[in-house]
């Protein structure tokens, strides 16, 4: 991996763990002998710095304005799923996995909605996670919730592939054709790659023509969560304060130790959706 260049030194690392987890699976299914296991646990980390490896640089918030020239060139699905993610600040995964049923319009009358994913990378720290949506939210959200039963996906691809047929006004696009033809079938969610390729075809379409100077850069869904986190911090007031409650952080500057979901912080979550605007709403 290090030979190939083409893999920075964390994902290396990740991806080293995930061998000696199939391993460790296979001591469990008696198809691995453990002192083998126990060998390849000792196989440290990369550190930073090691011979022949690089550090990918620190992930940058993707600004507002990159996000509007990006939308026009989204389905509608994904457009409405980029915009939600930005406004709600979370990890992609929240968005492309969200369900029907994991959600509760019942207002409690404060005109909110509540997201509570089934599982998410840190309920380990704070269990279940209370997720409030506000008007800008459910605006985008609702169309896709109707018709639905609970365990389907709120953002599907299969949606995004009949909204393209429709932009092409009916004509059967080159997807509908994989889809009819191929054993393997559209899924059912997105997944962190489909959801980033998504984005990436919105940029090459919007930037399809552009001289080179006008052009979208290229942005990733991660960018995303930075967004809100950097749109916090710069309330000058309580900006670092609203940004760890907001992103559930035991402090504004780590994103890896999680603290309990306190209903301090599920408040402050609550007056911020209850107060929010689309950002990514065209200025008029």
């Amino acid at each position: 991996m290090i030979e190939t260049g083409r893999m920075c030194r964390s994902h290396i690392n990740d991806y080293t763990r995930r061998v000696i987890r199939v391993f460790s699976w296979g001591v469990q299914e008696e198809l691995v002998e453990p002192d083998i296991v126990a060998a390849l646990r000792e196989v440290k980390s990369l550190r930073k710095g090691e011979e022949g490896t690089h550090d990918n640089p620190p992930r940058k918030p993707v600004s507002v304005d990159v996000v509007r020239r990006t939308l026009p060139g989204a389905s509608p699905t994904v457009s409405a799923m980029i915009q939600v993610q930005g406004m709600l600040g979370e990890r992609p995964c929240a968005v492309y996995l969200m369900r029907v049923g994991e959600i509760d319009r019942s207002q409690r009358n404060n005109g909110l909605w509540y997201y509570t994913p089934e599982s998410h990378k840190t309920e380990q720290y704070i269990g279940d996670k209370i997720i409030p949506l506000g008007k800008p939210e459910q605006e985008l959200i609702a169309p896709y919730l109707e018709g639905k039963n609970p365990a389907e996906a709120v953002f599907s691809p299969r949606a995004a592939i009949k909204e393209h047929a429709t932009e092409r006004r009916g004509r059967e696009s080159r997807y509908q054709k994989r889809e009819q033809n191929s054993r393997r079938k559209l899924n059912e969610f997105y997944d962190h790659s489909s959801y980033r390729q998504a984005i990436g075809h919105a940029i090459k379409k919007v930037n399809k023509g552009l001289p080179d100077e006008e052009k979208v850069p290229h942005w990733t869904p991660y960018q995303l969560r930075h967004f809100q986190a950097t749109a916090l911090k710069k309330n000058k007031d309580a900006g670092r304060i609203l940004a760890q409650a907001a992103m559930a952080h035991t402090s504004p500057t780590t994103t890896d130790i999680y603290i309990d979901d306190t209903d301090e912080q599920l408040i402050i979550r609550e007056i911020l959706a209850m107060e929010r605007k689309n950002p990514f709403e065209s200025e008029k």
